[in-house]
């Protein structure tokens, strides 16, 4: 069975739920902080032993490029001021695996931008995660999770959670039948289904292991919701010749694709760091205790 090396991370939408600040900055590029959101998904999937970051991006994302890149520049700066221990840290994030880059031309959909790596990846199983969402795990990464699942089938495998029945349209919904210590053997995906449609409350979430076989399924499958190439239809399509995998992903999701979940993203890595830790609830039970006044 061949390692799962390479992990490919769409990042070429152009984050409109977050404009102004998106039209100059990646949303993949914004705070959580001192550290950028995709650098915390990248190292992820470096603790869970991914060797090769294959980034589909667009023209407007070469901030990612830069951020995982060398920068002499800055680093003579500081080499002069003799912060020595800084430029360290900044060749840590630029060793943390091979970085790779190519673009996706036009922005049809994510199974577009699975597709669109499928050179870079070869004929090898890899990992799938999507930019803007966050799963905090320490002890075990999320898509460490997933791989370890493919390393005992030899399938493709995808993460889910569950999720309440008003919100499963939002979500690509599987339904299957459970194997062995909450790994399930999906007998049904549907894209964004209404809430009658919905075979369960179990959503796919943006972590996936997936063979090679992928590939030539997405070729196959016609062209989904929203006039974009779905990568739910692409698994779908793959079903009919291969079985998949599915598990609930241990840890703390935060999907910063949205405002509220990138302020409670913020809120809750915050409150795990230990040098600003009571600064910070010092602040909120200001905060709090001036919303309780103004509206007493």
């Amino acid at each position: 069975m061949k390692k799962v090396r390479k992990a490919v991370i769409p990042v070429a939408g152009f984050g409109t739920r977050f404009l102004p600040a998106t039209k100059s900055t990646p949303k993949e590029m914004m705070p959580l902080i001192d550290k950028p959101i995709i650098h915390y998904i990248v190292e992820e999937a470096v603790n869970s032993g991914i060797e090769t970051i294959i980034f589909v991006t667009g023209r407007h994302k070469r901030a990612i490029e830069d951020y995982f890149d060398y920068y002499p520049e800055l680093e003579q700066v500081l080499r002069k001021s003799g912060k020595e221990e800084e430029i360290e840290k900044l060749r840590e994030i630029s060793n943390m695996a091979e970085f790779v880059y190519i673009r996706q031309k036009e922005q049809l959909g994510l199974g577009h931008a699975v597709l669109t790596a499928e050179r870079l990846v070869g004929d090898e199983p890899f990992a799938v995660l999507l930019g803007d969402e966050l799963i905090k795990n320490d002890g075990n990464p999320g898509i460490k999770q997933l791989i370890d699942i493919y390393y005992k089938f030899g399938k493709s495998v995808v993460g889910t959670m569950e999720v309440s029945k008003g919100d499963v349209s939002k979500y690509g919904i599987v339904a299957g039948k459970e194997v062995i210590n909450g790994i399930k053997l999906v007998e049904t995906l549907v894209e964004k289904p209404s809430v009658e449609e919905a075979p369960s409350n179990t959503a796919i979430i943006g972590r996936y292991v997936l063979t090679p076989n992928i590939f030539e399924s997405l070729k196959e499958t016609p062209i989904g919701k929203g006039g974009e190439l779905q990568l739910t239809d692409g698994l779908i399509q793959l079903r009919q010749s291969e079985v998949i995998y599915s598990k609930n992903i241990e840890g703390v999701r935060h999907d910063t694709g949205n405002k509220i979940g990138y302020l409670e993203a913020i809120l809750d890595y915050a409150l795990e760091r230990e040098d600003i830790k009571e600064e910070f609830i010092n602040m909120l039970k200001e905060k709090c205790k001036e919303i309780g006044q103004s509206q007493s």
